[in-house]
């Protein structure tokens, strides 16, 4: 019987602090990542994978305020922005694992799933903007981007700079979620939930109408994870282990960590929440409500034995 994992890919899987983000350096990226889940394949797992759109939706939104100024073309809203990046980085990923699959004679549908996430129209966090999307800017970028666009910008102490914010509302729902897991499980690579979903609610009964936010991808992922009945999350991000006092003399990396002491770090603030806190708080709800585990570490490191920190109920 193959264990079922639900893989969450970054933003910076596509596209990595210091690039431009062209085509060639996100293939490139999406490559390398694909190279890494081979293991997982390889030790009897069937696979979802979902990724972040942090950095990608950030230069849609930047491309969509260009063309409004420059040619007068109307601007798409934010939740149409998370479907263009869905769109576009499944692409990428599907490509590339297919490559990398063919160049290991492993033969496997890979499908992407456009996927709407139901949220709550009324959730507060739609009165307080907090997640991070588009790149790190100075303190003095972001003051003046901020003035000429109303945006609001949030500092990530932990990385060093400012990032803008906009409202995250938690998930409810998945879409497809049944079709998610009957293809998982019969064998096939799934690609959903892309950057958290696209943010939808009902504004009449049986009228579903997309909504200006971005869904945490971990938090999504864990959703997902949980709806699909998934054995393990793995959250994929840029350092090989959770550490306390990050970017400090006093930096610490943990192995191990019980849902109770990650409790106990986030209240202390030890993670940064443009970055390490909503992973962990996504581990910890698909342990508890599972309990099952889940793997915070770097691709490179995805199914390899003591790789990355590992989040249990005790």
């Amino acid at each position: 019987m193959k264990k079922l994992g639900v893989v969450a890919f970054g933003g910076n899987a596509l596209l990595q602090a210091g690039q431009k983000g062209t085509i060639d350096e996100q293939e490139t990226n999406a490559w390398e990542a694909s190279k890494n889940l081979l293991k997982l394949l390889n030790e009897n797992y069937n696979v979802v994978i979902t990724h972040g759109n942090g950095p990608q939706v950030g230069n849609i939104l930047l491309s969509e305020q260009a063309g409004n100024k420059v040619h007068g073309l109307p601007t798409m809203p934010l939740d149409v922005c998370v479907a263009y990046s869905q769109g576009f980085i499944g692409y990428i990923i599907e490509q590339q694992l297919r490559n990398v699959l063919a160049a290991n004679d492993m033969d496997r549908d890979i499908i992407t799933i456009i996927t709407q996430v139901l949220v709550n129209k009324d959730d507060p966090a739609f009165n307080k903007p907090s997640k991070p999307i588009g790149p790190y800017y100075s303190k003095e970028e972001a003051d003046k981007i901020a003035a000429e666009t109303e945006a609001v910008f949030i500092e990530d102490k932990k990385r060093g700079g400012w990032r803008k914010v906009v409202a995250s509302p938690r998930p409810l729902v998945i879409s497809n979620k049944k079709s998610i897991e009957q293809l998982a499980r019969s064998g096939q690579i799934v690609i959903a939930v892309g950057g958290g979903g696209i943010p939808a609610f009902y504004v009449a009964p049986n009228k579903l109408q997309g909504i200006d936010a971005v869904i945490d991808k971990d938090l999504a992922s864990a959703l997902l994870a949980k709806q699909i009945g998934a054995d393990k999350l793995f959250i994929l991000t840029d350092v090989a282990k959770v550490c306390l006092n990050f970017n400090t003399p006093q930096e610490k990396t943990i192995d191990r960590m019980t849902i109770a002491q990650a409790r106990k770090y986030l209240k202390e603030e030890q993670f940064g929440e443009g970055s390490m806190a909503p992973k962990i708080r996504a581990a910890v709800d698909f342990v508890e409500n599972t309990g099952k585990d889940a793997i915070i570490t770097k691709t490179t490191l995805l199914g390899v034995d003591d790789g990355g920190t590992r989040i249990t109920m005790v």
